[in-house]
């Protein structure tokens, strides 16, 4: 089916060049599956039961005033209809991921494996602690490893994911201000910056203001040094930045930030370019969170799971969140809460603790930190080291390989960490960079990342990870180089890219400004539909 601001109307079957079409709309294997309320009706289901029994409502207003007016199927209906509908979908297990600043890479199952054991997999939060040590081992186990790795202090464990670290980070940096009774309203993000640095800023309640970058992409320390001022409260900097490139004077940005009492953010989540390589603790890194979910390979995409523990400096680490995890002399790992907060802070901070108080209701994602540990302990310090350098190698594989067809803005200023990136320049009036994306479907492809980072016009940001073979490498390059090599040409035919997927262009924009989620069940042949609302009816 697809989808106007006019309503649902039923798709043709699907046709690609040289086709004849189908009596189904199916293309062999490839199945045409419409919606669930075409498929069923709301007068039907697949199983017998008995009507319910009348009861006294306890909803009062809330009880619903209509039909809920979903479909009745049976079960191999619905296992069908899920099953054609997840194979119009992309996937890692199906092939390359090439989204930038994503890492979207393999997922080993052997971390889900353990994910899955019980008193990891079925244990709850509110469980009495007893109950829940190997739980809590696991958590203080995978706290020391990501101070360990990245040559911090502390670290806060409950952060969702990476823009709930990075407000975790600015809060600690906002409570340790506030103790020193130094009331700083100025954040600095330089233009390389992930864009949620900024809007994690001003949601802190902090006014941003933007440092420029130098001709070769990196951050223009010049620039930066002449901003600092008693009204800087901290610098949040991406390294690797997002142009894909390291930033080789880190260590000079943050000691002239902090000669000047300003604290240093680091946007961790491109750690997958220098795990093992580098410890941002040594470069004067004050707060930095770390995307389990994309260094250390959990599943990763369709809105979660997620999560984002930030590691934090001596300076910071009493301005903590709670609860976080404390291992006491008789070897018992405690979830220290508020309560038993001044037994521990003495023996952890060297002073009381200051914490700004909670992020989540609990203690985080556990199903993340058992596949980030299994993952940690199953590399281990060699191979953690092979995975930024073969990331790296991998990316600067792709940015070579295709420089003479697609302009790579900042090649010039020698290799890239983890991520290729890419312009439109050089290619043909009237063609753009979601044309080219748009014909890398038909190939085969989830599109990278593109028009981002913002610094770059037409931006393609390419990552391929290090779990990618030479040959998955080889055929994704030979895909992208024909693609642009029709893009200079001018070939008018990527206006209409893709041709074969299950849908043809949409429009997007629209879908994610007006979203119809409502069905309505279609007007007769030659009736005008009325316009649905954007977000339907109850």
């Amino acid at each position: 089916m697809t989808i106007n601001q006019s309503g649902w109307k039923p798709a043709a079957p699907i046709a690609g060049p040289g086709d004849i079409g189908t009596t189904t709309g199916n293309r062999a294997l490839m199945l045409e599956e419409a919606l669930i309320f075409e498929i069923g009706d709301t007068e039907t289901t697949g199983v017998d039961i008995a009507g319910a029994p009348a009861v006294e409502s306890r909803l009062g207003a809330l009880a619903r005033s209509a039909e809920i007016g979903l479909a009745g199927l049976s079960e191999p209906e619905t296992v069908r209809h899920y099953t054609r509908l997840s194979r119009q979908n992309y996937a890692i297990d199906l092939g390359l991921f090439p989204l930038g600043s994503c890492t979207m890479k393999h997922n080993p199952r052997l971390n889900e494996k353990m994910a899955r054991l019980p008193g990891f997999a079925d244990i709850h939060p509110l469980q009495p602690r007893e109950t829940v040590q190997g739980a809590l081992e696991v958590i203080n186990e995978l706290a020391f490893w990501l101070i360990d790795l990245t040559g911090m202090h502390g670290v806060a464990m409950s952060p969702k994911a990476g823009a709930h670290g990075e407000l975790c980070g600015l809060l600690c940096i906002r409570a340790a201000l506030e103790a020193r009774g130094d009331a700083r309203e100025v954040v600095l993000v330089p233009e390389s910056a992930h864009g949620t640095n900024p809007a994690t800023a001003a949601f802190c309640g902090y006014r941003v203001e933007s440092i420029p970058a130098t001709d070769a992409g990196r951050v223009d320390l010049e620039a930066l040094k002449a901003r600092l001022g008693p009204d800087v409260a901290a610098v949040m900097i991406t390294n690797p930045n997002t142009c894909g490139l390291f930033e080789p004077q880190m260590k000079e940005i943050s000691d002239a930030v902090h000669a000047a009492g300003g604290f240093v953010y680091c946007d961790g989540a491109n750690f997958n370019a220098i795990v093992g390589k580098v410890r941002p603790g040594d470069l004067g890194i004050d707060a930095m969170h770390i995307n389990l979910h994309k260094t250390f390979s959990t599943p990763h995409g369709g809105g979660g799971p997620g999560s984002g523990p930030v590691v934090l400096s001596e300076a910071l680490s009493p301005f903590g969140p709670l609860p976080y995890t404390a291992r006491t002399k008789d070897g018992v790992v405690h979830l220290i809460e508020e309560e038993q907060a001044d037994e521990f802070s003495e023996e952890h901070f060297g002073g009381a603790l200051q914490s700004f108080g909670r992020m989540t209701a609990f203690h985080g994602q556990m199903g993340m930190f058992t596949r980030a540990l299994s993952y940690i302990l199953s590399h281990g310090a060699d191979g953690l080291k092979q995975v930024a350098e073969d990331a790296v190698l991998n990316a600067n594989y792709v940015l070579r390989s295709l420089e003479d067809v697609l302009d790579a803005p900042f090649a010039h200023s020698g290799p890239c960490m983890h991520e290729a990136l890419f312009s439109d320049k050089g290619f043909a009036d009237g063609v753009s960079t979601l044309d080219l994306a748009k014909a890398l479907i038909d190939e085969g492809f989830h599109p990278m990342t593109m028009y981002f980072p913002l610094v770059v016009h037409g931006a393609m940001l390419v990552e391929p990870t290090e779990t990618e073979s030479k040959a998955a490498l080889d055929q994704f390059i030979a895909a992208l180089r024909s693609i642009a090599e029709r893009a200079r040409a001018g070939d008018a035919a990527l206006k209409s890219a893709p041709v074969h997927a299950p849908r043809r262009r949409l429009d997007e924009t629209l879908a994610a400004r007006k979203p119809v989620i409502a069905y309505r069940t279609p007007a007769p042949d030659g009736a005008d539909l009325p316009t649905p609302s954007p977000v339907g009816d109850r």
